[in-house]
């Protein structure tokens, strides 16, 4: 959907074994040389990072992962951690942190869902159901309830038409039944809005969401955020946001990490892990853009240490 555009890409003549040695040189005996796991595991793209973590094991008989873990602390671990993860399984380990303990994180569910592909779907449920022995379905349909639950099912079907053929008299008739459904209804009939948000191409929806301009005075995201609300809102919008302009819309999760008072580490640490050999750089440039000022420079005023160091590496 969107351009190409990794900021982090397969490092030129790579050497596993180099690497490795690296890596185990740098969490050897006293102290940890961060500087070096960042130049390392930074500019090596995630399925070279897998072959290093294999020759590790190979050569010195100790798990990566466990000394990366024994070596490292706070938000500059889960950073290096994630880019260890193959990409399906660093979205589920965020879905299930965003569900275990007390209370369920709605916006990471959310962020993730309503973003990624059939294909990326797929493999997320696989990474789930290996990883922690149960199906994605069941834990969403056991974290969350009514038009949310519902909602997230359909999502995690990974079934989204994905075609690129737009009919306009059907994009136009879609338009008619969600003004119908919404605005034009004491009540809103939720079920209309979830057929067509959660099953119709990221093409078509962009057609509908112009044809919606024809038959009502609002945008269609108005009418979602005035007829639905709660999780089930923030989800749609979600997902009108992002086909609408997908670039633009992580650069606006980028911004609401670091707004105001504090800062979401992890939403950095999952947009900018997951998008880093897709198109972060253009999310980059879109960010610089929109909100005046460079990426780089708004993390380096919102993050400090090694956990800014291995962002601002990853950003480039």
């Amino acid at each position: 959907m969107a351009s190409q555009t990794p900021t982090v890409t397969p490092a030129d003549n790579f050497d596993k074994d180099n690497d490795a040695q690296a890596l185990r040189k740098a969490m050897k005996g006293m102290g940890t040389d961060e500087k070096e796991i960042i130049e390392v595991l930074s500019n090596r793209s995630n399925g070279q990072r897998q072959e290093i973590r294999v020759q590790y094991k190979t050569a010195f008989g100790r798990d990566l992962i466990d000394d990366l873990k024994s070596e490292l602390r706070g938000d500059f671990e889960n950073v290096i951690l994630g880019l260890m993860d193959p990409p399906a399984l660093f979205d589920a380990r965020c879905l299930k942190n965003a569900m275990k303990g007390a209370g369920t994180d709605e916006k990471v569910l959310v962020e993730i869902l309503c973003t990624r592909t059939n294909d990326q779907i797929k493999a997320i449920k696989a990474a789930y159901k290996t990883a922690f022995k149960k199906n994605l379905e069941d834990a969403l349909s056991s974290e969350t309830s009514g038009t949310f639950k519902r909602l997230l099912v359909g999502l995690s079907t990974g079934a989204r038409d994905e075609s690129t053929d737009v009919d306009s008299d059907k994009a136009s008739a879609d338009a008619q039944t969600l003004f119908e459904a919404g605005e034009n209804k004491l009540g809103t009939d939720e079920d209309e809005f979830q057929r067509i948000l959660v099953s119709k191409s990221p093409s078509h929806i962009k057609a509908v969401v112009d044809a919606y301009s024809g038959v009502s005075d609002r945008s269609l995201e108005d009418a979602v955020k005035s007829e639905l609300s709660g999780n089930a809102r923030d989800a749609y919008v979600s997902i009108l946001s992002f086909f609408h302009r997908p670039i633009v819309h992580f650069a606006d999760l980028l911004n609401s990490a670091m707004k105001g008072l504090g800062t979401d580490e992890d939403r950095l640490i999952r947009v900018i892990v997951s998008r880093s050999e897709v198109d972060l750089g253009a999310i980059k440039a879109a960010y610089a853009v929109k909100y005046g000022k460079p990426l780089g420079e708004a993390i380096k005023s919102e993050c400090g240490g090694d956990f800014r160091n291995v962002l601002m590496a990853l950003v480039r």
